[in-house]
Order: C-alpha cells, then sequence, then structure tokens
C-alpha cells in the first residue's frame, strides 16, 4: 500500500461538475494498493498516517497529529501510484490490485477512519475526478507500507 499524505488548508473533490467531497484543515490522502495488501496492512498505515506528526505547534515545528489539530481527511483512491514504467513510455499497472479487492481495502480504509471519530470525506473509486489540493507548506509525505 502506498499513501501520498498533503497537508492542507482546504481541499476538495469534484466528480461531474459537482462537489463529491470537501475538508479544511487536515490531509488529503491519495491511496493506492497492490497485491498482497489487506485490513491489517490498512490498519497499520491508518495509525502512521493519524500519529504523524506534521502539523506545526506553536513554536512553529512540525511536531502536531491530525488527531491533536482535529485535522479531516479528504481520501482520494489512486492505482496510478503502483505504476510500473521499467518498459517504455507507456505505463503499467499490473502493480495495482485489482479493482474489486482494491475497492474493499479502500472502502473499509474510510469506515475504520470514520470508527476513530476523524471527520473523512472520499471521492468515488474508480470515477474520473478533480481534486484541488490547497497544500499547505508544501508539505507531502510518501508512505509505503513495506517501509515503515
Amino acid at each position: 500500500m502506498k499513501v501520498i499524505i498533503q497537508r492542507s488548508k482546504n481541499s476538495k473533490v469534484t466528480i461531474e461538475d459537482k462537489v463529491y467531497g470537501s475538508i479544511d484543515n487536515g490531509y488529503v490522502l491519495l491511496s493506492s494498493f497492490t497485491n498482497g495488501d489487506n485490513k491489517q496492512i490498512v490498519d497499520k498505515m491508518i495509525d502512521k498516517i493519524i500519529n504523524l506528526r506534521i502539523f506545526t505547534d506553536e513554536n512553529d515545528k512540525m511536531n502536531l497529529s491530525l488527531l491533536d489539530v482535529k485535522g479531516s481527511i479528504l481520501n482520494i483512491s489512486q492505482f496510478t501510484l503502483y505504476a510500473d514504467l521499467t518498459k517504455g513510455r507507456r505505463p503499467s499497472f499490473q502493480n495495482s490490485l485489482n479493482p474489486a479487492e482494491a475497492s474493499m481495502l479502500y472502502d473499509y480504509m474510510n469506515e475504520k477512519l470514520r470508527s476513530l471519530n476523524i471527520h473523512t470525506e472520499t471521492g468515488e473509486f474508480g470515477a474520473d475526478m478533480k481534486v484541488e489540493i490547497f497544500n499547505d507548506g508544501p508539505v507531502t509525505i510518501i508512505l509505503d507500507s513495506k517501509e515503515i
């Protein structure tokens, strides 16, 4: 599993010219799944994400977590994070988890975040989405389940 985390002042996702989800202070997550991913990996990633200390404290030091600032999450499914570019110029997505399983894990991730009382907005799995991200900092972190 890979997640791009962007600290955000406000962001939104639009589908067919309608705002589908939006947040103010929090994270935009671009979430991708690969073969072998499961609920335990999602749980581990969620724990890392919500406790990651990348919000600034009163001394302007990155020392506060999403939980500390009571931030929100806009979680966008992003299968292209597993693009394979080793051959040619057209990406292969053979390393992306099949859509049925990936959708299940994406739904599980969002339900789990909400069960932790984190305001969570989403896009629509597999939809053509337009995502506007007001990146704060800018702060962008790449999180890979193989590295935690």
